[in-house]
């Protein structure tokens, strides 16, 4: 009996052991991929003082954008976001949206606000998406097509708006996303500087609930009144302006939101669009990128810029949020799983070597080891295999660490762009930073667990959340 102690004692000492060494090498890799931010960030600010010595829309320099919109179910919010994109300053820009067989009124509210009249557009046979049933042009703005078709899912409705378009560019972003006015004109900026070598840019994605969207602009940015909403701004600011641009600077950005990203229509073209098959089809896209061009000994870039932002309406109960997060962690075990060949693999350079493999540990097993360290450490110190001492290692690592890159993130906003200009809401992102590590971090732990369950159990569906509509009379 004592003898089953001493090994079930060692074997909680050595997972203890792991988990402390573990989460040293992933804090390491996270303030490396932070302190790169910064110095990204820097330079990303220098360049965009500069202003061009020539009118933008007179200049022939600008490529066309096709900017897709998939929308299933968006009657709230399709007005809205139509409106924000109708209004770009872009010099040559057209709207498509992509109606994947809705089945509430977001094909009616497109024709009442749009006019919309048929047209006659060739389908490609080769078209990796469901059968349209009809293409129709806005009768008051020229630039805006609707392209009606079966329910295939995201990734079909993307496809149906890259084959249709004839632009060279096109940028994907969902259909309950409003784009500031003057940020395709950044997002384009890395196509203008390699042209010969640019595959994608991504901009920021930022949290829209509690801000005041006019005629799809957002007229004033203010924090959501909400808890949830407020710590998933939290989130966003630290994957955005740390994460991406991080990612950026150490040449390895293996992940462009589908809220907001511009791509090159025929390199996409030729790795066959979207995977039709996956639930997270902008972390997929990229990695397929970076994989067909290094397989085809390409030169390529694919950037992030942090100037460009979209705001998005985000989930404002614990039920959707767990919807989706699970949904995402799903999709990111799936293409994982899908290019594990790149994992370790020399041929495929940093992005195979040093990034996607630390990306892995840190996203995909990070939390769940965080989460098997929250229920086998306090055991083993209650049990008195390990000291209390050993424990407030782990709790510093993950929670005060974890408060600490919080910061970070809100002194790279405050420092750069400093959309939260009001003191207050300074005060209120950093409590949210110290907030999300006492309930919400371990929460996310219990998600990340039910996603891997659920893709071993083979589970499908979007999770979507229902739309309420962006704010529209708020103080």
């Amino acid at each position: 009996m004592h003898a089953i102690e001493h090994v079930a004692a060692q074997a909680i000492l050595g997972f203890g052991l792991f988990v402390v060494l573990f989460y040293i090498v992933i804090n390491s890799f996270y303030l490396a991929i932070h302190g790169l931010a910064l110095f990204e960030l820097r330079d990303d600010l220098r360049e965009s003082r500069w202003t061009p010595p020539f009118q933008v829309f007179a200049s022939p320099f600008y490529p066309g954008i096709g900017v897709v919109v998939p929308a299933y179910n968006e009657a709230t919010t399709i007005t809205e976001s139509v409106q924000s994109l109708l209004s770009l300053n872009y010099p040559d820009v057209e709207i498509t949206v992509v109606n994947d067989g809705s089945t509430d009124e977001t094909l009616t509210v497109l024709d009442e606000q749009f006019d919309l009249q048929p047209v006659d557009a060739e389908i490609p046979v080769e078209m990796p998406s469901e059968p349209v049933h009809q293409v129709y042009r806005s009768a008051v703005y020229e630039e805006l097509l609707v392209i009606d078709k079966e329910n295939g899912g995201k990734s079909d409705a993307l496809n149906a708006g890259l084959w249709l378009t004839e632009m060279p560019l096109c940028c994907a972003i969902d259909s309950d996303t409003i784009i500031d006015r003057d940020a395709l004109l950044a997002l384009v900026r890395p196509f203008l500087e390699r042209p010969n070598a640019t595959v994608a840019s991504g901009g920021v994605v930022r949290v829209a609930n509690g801000s005041t969207v006019e005629d799809g602009i957002v007229e004033s940015v203010s924090l959501p009144r909400t808890g949830l909403p407020g710590l998933q701004v939290m989130e966003y600011l630290r994957a955005f302006y740390s994460g991406r641009l991080g990612l950026d600077r150490a040449g390895g950005l293996i992940l462009i939101s589908g809220a907001f990203g511009l791509f090159e229509t025929e390199t996409v073209r030729e790795i066959g669009g979207y995977r039709r098959d996956t639930i997270t089809e902008d972390f997929d896209i990229v990695v397929r990128l970076h994989r067909y061009l290094i397989d085809n000994d390409r030169e390529y870039s694919v950037q992030f810029v942090p100037e460009p932002v979209a705001w998005t309406e985000v989930p404002s109960d614990h039920r959707a949020l767990g919807r989706q997060r699970r949904r995402w962690y799903r999709g990111m075990v799936e293409t994982v799983v899908t290019n594990r060949g790149m994992l370790f693999n020399p041929a495929y350079g940093r992005v195979g070597v040093v990034i996607l493999p630390l990306f892995v540990a840190a996203e995909m097993f990070g939390r769940l080891v965080e989460g098997l360290g929250y229920l086998v450490l306090p055991l083993a110190v209650f049990l008195g295999v390990l000291n209390v001492e050993f424990f407030l290692v782990f709790f510093v690592l993950t929670t005060g660490f974890g408060v600490f890159l919080s910061w970070f993130s809100v002194f790279s906003e405050v420092w750069s762009f400093n959309r939260y200009d009001s003191p207050w809401q300074v005060l209120r992102l950093l409590w949210y930073g110290v907030l999300e590590n006492f309930g919400y971090r371990q929460w996310r732990t219990v998600v990340a667990w039910r996603g891997l369950i659920q893709y071993l159990r083979g589970t499908e569906g979007w999770g979507r959340s229902e739309r309420t509509g962006f704010d529209t009379d708020e103080d």
